[in-house]
């Protein structure tokens, strides 16, 4: 009776058309009346202490990162790199989408941003090779949403505050789960294009292929910086979103001169309505998750997930296919704050890895962010692509199959993830 209590207050009000963040509020507040434990000043206690998190910290920086490099020329120079690398072979455009992706997700950590930046670079160029154009549309979407997953990784900061795991582990352990789901789109997308009549464009020289990377070499070298600064220690994570911040800052506007002082206040601004967005997500969970410990609700769902329990692959699949059903109507962050309390405590008791853990639910919730309806870089692919909606549902579909396809082997073939996480004694 408590999870309808709150499932059903939550759907209810977003069925309203209340924002998720309010009605995640109002669903903890039902079930807070629910189990009588109603109390006004632990509501405001939650709520502040939820955005008071110093690795939060990380997600305004790693925002304004994404909104800088796509301002100030980063990000299309690294489309320039990959289209020099392999723009050449057939469908080569997609094959450039899919390599920028997990380029640009070592610098931003949000999918939103990526796809936003490859939508407008890209799609104009691949609707003129001959692609059609909703195909392309749906590439770069699934390709967006290789951002949260290699590092570093908005998704990762916040799953591991919720579920107080290693943020760094997480960091380090997303790196062979990304290029993962890269290598499952190229496969998709070179069984979707063997068939189209394409217009290639021409390989370019050895020179131009210097030339493309002198110019890049300065947004090619932050992924460095970030991966061999987390792996020796040299910063946190939430110091690496500063890291990104500045070093993208100071590019733009120093080295590549695109970003005039003029446009900082409107980049500042920007970085700031987002990241604002998720931080009351994250402040409005707060208060549900407290709710979900004092009810033990967690105790409710081990006793229902209690016939898997002595199989830790079939409890996963259980636990995947439950994140794959909620991601299709909840965007990412309320899923990761809503989910995290109540399967952690079934993953400590099935004795399963949490950092493991983490990576299959990041993936799984990202999958989520191109899954119709709520689908938000669908929406965004759609809006700066001007690609009907409905032709970009269709176009997706071999891609997020091919996804999760990828993390099923995941589930199946747990060494395919955790050794980065060895590597800093994980």
């Amino acid at each position: 009776m408590t999870i309808a209590i709150f499932v059903g207050s939550l759907l209810g009000a977003m069925g309203i058309g209340m924002p998720i963040a309010y009605a995640l509020l109002i669903s903890g507040i039902a079930l807070m009346l629910y189990v009588d434990v109603f109390d006004a000043q632990i509501v405001a206690q939650n709520v502040i202490n939820g955005a008071d998190s110093f690795p939060l910290m990380a997600v305004p920086f790693f925002m304004l990162a994404g909104e800088v490099m796509n301002t100030g020329g980063l990000s299309r120079r690294i489309v320039n790199v990959a289209l020099a690398v392999v723009g050449h072979v057939k469908g080569g455009l997609g094959y450039v989408a899919i390599l920028a992706a997990c380029i640009l997700s070592a610098l931003s950590g949000s999918a939103i941003a990526d796809a936003a930046a490859l939508s407008a670079l890209l799609v104009p160029m691949m609707e003129r090779a001959g692609h059609d154009k909703a195909r392309a549309g749906g590439l770069i979407a699934a390709s967006g949403i290789i951002g949260p997953i290699i590092p570093p990784s908005i998704g990762f900061v916040i799953f591991g505050v919720a579920a107080n795991v290693s943020i760094t582990k997480l960091f380090l352990a997303g790196l062979v789960p990304g290029a993962l789901i890269g290598l499952g789109l190229a496969a998709a997308w070179w069984w979707e294009v063997r068939k189209e009549t394409l217009v290639t464009p021409p390989r370019q020289s050895a020179t131009d292929l210097l030339r493309a990377l002198r110019d890049g070499v300065w947004a090619l070298i932050l992924p460095l910086i970030i991966i061999v600064g987390l792996k020796f220690g040299v910063f946190t994570p939430t110091e690496s979103g500063v890291v990104a911040a500045v070093y993208s800052l100071f590019v733009a506007v120093f080295i590549y001169r695109e970003l005039k002082v003029a446009q900082l206040y409107i980049v500042f601004v920007t970085a700031a309505k987002t990241t604002a967005v998720i931080m009351f997500l994250v402040a409005a969970a707060i208060v549900s998750a407290y709710v979900l410990t004092v009810s033990e609700v967690a105790l409710t769902l081990v006793d229902l997930l209690q016939p898997f329990m002595g199989n830790q692959t079939l409890l996963l699949v259980a636990m995947m296919v439950l994140v794959v059903i909620v991601g299709t109507a909840m965007d990412m962050t309320p899923t990761i704050l809503i989910l995290t309390p109540i399967l952690m405590p079934v993953i400590k008791q099935a004795g399963i890895d949490p950092v493991y853990f983490g990576v299959l639910f990041i993936v799984n919730n990202a999958i989520g962010l191109i899954t119709p309806p709520v689908g938000t870089v669908l929406n965004v692919v759609a809006g700066v692509a001007r690609i009907d909606m409905e032709d970009l549902m269709k176009a997706v579909w071999p891609f997020m199959i091919a996804q999760l396809v990828v993390l099923g082997l995941m589930v199946l073939f747990p060494q395919l993830v955790p050794w980065p996480a060895r590597l800093i004694g994980g």
